[in-house]
């Protein structure tokens, strides 16, 4: 049967006096791969090519003294994380204070006591290993967590994504409206200079922003000519119904705020709530941009679709009456940029 071997730490003592390298190398080399050094440059030297788990450090040093030997090995990221013990037959207070502000791990007292050294020794690399442990634990959470939560998001995603095809089946002149909402305020929002998380969640909204047209008669919303007075008034109602309906992910409540506001208008005579200006959210102002382009371009019960130089002259008439005047721009600009961001007349 062959035995592992066990694991021999190396240790590395930093210490200009050469009676404490051999007393430490007469205590340790037993149980420890020991290693010394006569000085800062010299244990700096040696750690440029050979790791070690624990260092000795010496505060009374000529050339380079133990703080700044210290100093040196935290800066660097290849020793940073090696404990230090400090030596020093002349501890006190604030010397003890000064080594622990710059990363000291603990300080043993000259003349070593053997069984003192070895104790300490055996401690910090006990203290080093559960925090090497630890961190390997924290890291496989965290990584775990990373995972779930990616999960849980591309079952937002497809959820979202389900529920705008379930709306725009509802409305046969309007297939894949709600996508193509979703694609072009995200644009805008990424053109106004949103981050990615922004952008995000305008598409989420806008994907669901006619949500409430579930609570609508199908023959309401795809009846051919003009609807009546009380038509328009059960229309307009489907907005206060995807509000409600949103308003239950408490996770996301934007997703309530677009389905709700998206047909406010800038000057105040929107519906269902008159909002005016800033007061309507500023990503759902930026959808019903998105939403009057794609309703203009899109063919409906009862017109065809409108040419793009049509759809520019409503949209600069929208400018700071029904629409925000800053993402309205942004949308004529995509217009005149109309190869870069291949906006098409007669979608599907």
């Amino acid at each position: 049967m062959n035995v592992l071997p066990v694991k021999r730490h190396r240790i590395l003592a930093v210490d200009d006096d050469a009676m404490n390298r051999m007393m430490l190398d007469a205590i340790l080399s037993t149980d420890y791969d020991f290693t010394a050094a006569a000085s800062g440059p010299e244990a700096l030297s040696l750690l440029s090519g050979k790791t070690v788990d624990l260092i000795l450090l010496d505060i009374n040093m000529p050339e380079m003294n133990g703080f700044e030997v210290l100093t040196h090995l935290q800066q660097d990221p290849q020793t940073s994380k090696i404990p230090v013990i400090m030596l020093t037959g002349d501890l006190d207070q604030e010397t003890e204070v000064r080594g622990i502000q710059a990363g000291a791990f603990d300080f043993v007292h000259k003349p070593f006591i053997p069984t003192l050294i070895l104790r300490r020794i055996e401690r910090t690399l006990e203290l080093k290993a559960l925090q090497h442990h630890m961190q390997q634990e924290i890291d496989r959470q965290t990584a775990l967590a990373q995972a779930q939560l990616a999960s849980t998001q591309r079952l937002f995603r497809e959820m979202i994504e389900t529920l705008a095809d379930t709306i725009d089946a509802k409305d046969t002149y309007t297939h894949g409206h709600s996508h193509r909402v979703a694609d072009y305020a995200q644009e805008i929002a990424r053109r106004a200079g949103k981050s990615a998380e922004y952008q995000r969640a305008v598409y989420y909204m806008a994907q669901l922003h006619d949500i409430g047209k579930i609570g609508i008669p199908s023959s309401l919303i795809n009846k051919k000519g003009k609807l009546t007075d009380e038509e328009y008034t059960a229309i307009q109602q489907h907005t206060v119904i995807g509000g409600d309906i949103l308003a239950h992910v408490a996770e996301m409540p934007e997703l309530a705020e677009a389905s709700r506001s998206h047909h406010e208008r800038y000057d105040g005579t929107g519906y269902p709530d008159k909002l005016a200006g800033t007061d309507i959210p500023e990503k759902v102002r930026i959808i019903a941009v998105a939403d009057v382009y794609d309703a203009m371009t899109s063919k409906r019960s009862y017109r065809g679709v409108l040419p793009q130089e049509v759809v520019q002259q409503e949209l600069e008439k929208a400018r700071g009456t029904q629409l925000d005047p800053d993402f309205d721009d942004i949308m004529l600009q995509m217009i005149d940029e109309d190869k870069a961001y291949q906006l098409q007349e007669g979608k599907p």
